[in-house]
């Protein structure tokens, strides 16, 4: 019976199996083919690793598309021009039940509309028309009501703007402007 060389392990000082350490006989794997085998798996490995990476990142890049987009939000109706007098305000739902929203009417002829959750941790923001700004009472930040931006306390990113518009008589959210600027 011919015994296949590949099968057959050589310690790399070429002193028989038997003299050697305990350790190289619990391991009796060739130099050479151990870089081989472990280059081969190494190169697996980058290989997996690097595809599971540009996923990563096309899927990340995908999401900031759609957000940059717009996702396709579709309108819906908030109220009628009657229902928000002139330095009012009105809390709606856009574009999903889970989304607080706020209408202000600072002028008989703006409206401006944004997400009513604070951008620090998400607490509900009040209009201060009286001091120009939406004020978030849990850590005292405080927005500018034309723009959204912050204007002190922890507060970062502008409150997120939903466009409004006027159909007649009622007032339509048409879509949601999630800024970081």
């Amino acid at each position: 019976m011919k015994v296949d060389p590949e099968q057959v392990s050589t310690p790399p000082d070429g002193a028989p199996l038997s003299t050697q350490p305990q350790w190289r006989q619990d391991f009796p794997i060739d130099v050479g083919q151990d870089n081989y085998v472990e280059r081969r798996e190494f190169t697996k490995f980058l290989v997996l690793t690097s595809g599971a990476f540009v996923v990563g990142q096309l899927w990340i890049a995908g999401k900031a598309i759609e957000a940059r987009e717009g996702s396709a939000v579709p309108s819906q109706k908030i109220a009628d021009l009657a229902d928000i007098p002139v330095g009012g305000s009105l809390i709606f739902r856009y574009p999903v039940q889970d989304e607080p929203c706020i209408l202000l009417r600072p002028q008989a002829e703006t409206l401006i509309a944004y997400s009513q959750k604070c951008t620090h941790l998400s607490c509900a923001v009040v209009p201060e028309p009286q001091h120009n700004r939406l004020h978030c009472p849990c850590h005292e930040g405080n927005f500018d009501i034309a723009t959204g931006k912050p204007l002190s306390g922890p507060p970062r990113r502008p409150l997120p703007r939903i466009h409004v518009e006027l159909r007649g008589q009622e007032i339509w959210a048409t879509g949601v402007e999630a800024r970081t600027v």
